[in-house]
C-alpha cells in the first residue's frame, strides 16, 4: 500500500491596505467640512485595512478654467493640479464629503472631478453628505449619475447627517450612535468594491 501525503496548505497573505482618498467637496468660508471629515478620518484610521489621504479641495484649490480639448493646460495649472492628481491616482477607493448647496453639491467638487478622468475609472466611491433636513441627499444623487459616467462604482450605502450642526457636541464630537454605524457599513462595503476592483485592476487593465 502507498502511502498517501498530504500537502500543507498554501500559505495566506493578507492584502495591502487599501489606500482610501478622502475629498472634502466645500471650499466655503466658516464651512462645517472640517468638523464631518474629522469624524470620517477617525473611523477609517481605526481600520486596519485601510490607509487614508485627504484631499481638502480648499487647501489644493484648482483653476477654474479648463484647457481647450486636447490641449496642454495653461501655465500655473500643472503645479496645482500636481498637488491632487497623483494622489487621486494611487487612490484605490474615494470617500467624498459633500454639503448640499441649491439641491446639488459645490462648484469646487465639481470642478475637480472634470480635471480629471482616468484617475476615477473602475474604483469605489463613498458619499458622505450633510445639510439641514434633506442631509445632503440630492447632493449625492447628483453625483452618482456624473460618476457613472467617469466609470466609477458608487456605494449604496451613504452617510447622511440630516441637521448636522445637531448631531456634534462642543468638543466636535458625534452624539448619534445610528451615525456611526452607518459609517461603518457604509466602509465595510467600501472596502469589499475597493478590494475585488483593485484585483481587477491588476488582472486586467480597465478599458473605458
Amino acid at each position: 500500500m502507498t502511502a498517501t501525503t498530504t500537502s500543507p496548505p498554501a500559505p495566506t497573505t493578507t492584502p495591502a491596505p487599501l489606500r482610501v482618498a478622502i475629498l472634502v467637496g466645500s471650499t466655503r468660508e466658516g464651512r462645517f467640512a472640517p468638523v464631518v471629515t474629522r469624524w470620517i478620518k477617525g473611523h477609517l484610521d481605526q481600520r486596519d485595512d485601510m490607509d487614508v489621504d485627504v484631499v481638502d479641495l480648499a487647501e489644493t484649490p484648482l483653476p477654474t478654467v479648463l484647457p481647450a480639448f486636447g490641449q496642454p493646460p495653461a501655465p500655473g495649472t500643472t503645479e496645482a493640479l500636481a498637488a491632487v492628481t497623483p494622489r487621486l491616482a494611487a487612490a484605490d477607493a474615494f470617500v467624498f464629503i459633500t454639503p448640499e448647496y441649491n439641491h446639488s453639491y459645490p462648484a469646487s467638487l465639481k470642478n475637480a472631478i472634470d480635471w480629471h478622468n482616468e484617475q476615477w475609472h473602475a474604483k469605489p466611491i463613498g458619499f458622505v453628505s450633510y445639510g439641514a433636513i434633506s442631509g445632503g441627499l440630492r447632493a449625492v444623487e447628483h453625483l452618482r449619475v456624473v460618476m457613472a459616467e467617469l466609470n466609477a462604482v458608487t456605494i449604496r450605502n451613504t452617510v447622511s447627517l440630516h441637521n448636522a450642526w445637531g448631531l456634534f457636541d462642543e468638543a466636535q464630537e458625534m452624539t448619534a450612535p445610528a451615525s456611526d454605524a452607518a459609517v461603518k457599513t457604509m466602509l465595510d462595503q467600501l472596502a469589499w468594491w475597493a478590494l475585488a476592483l483593485r484585483e481587477a485592476r491588476s488582472a486586467r487593465p480597465y478599458a473605458a
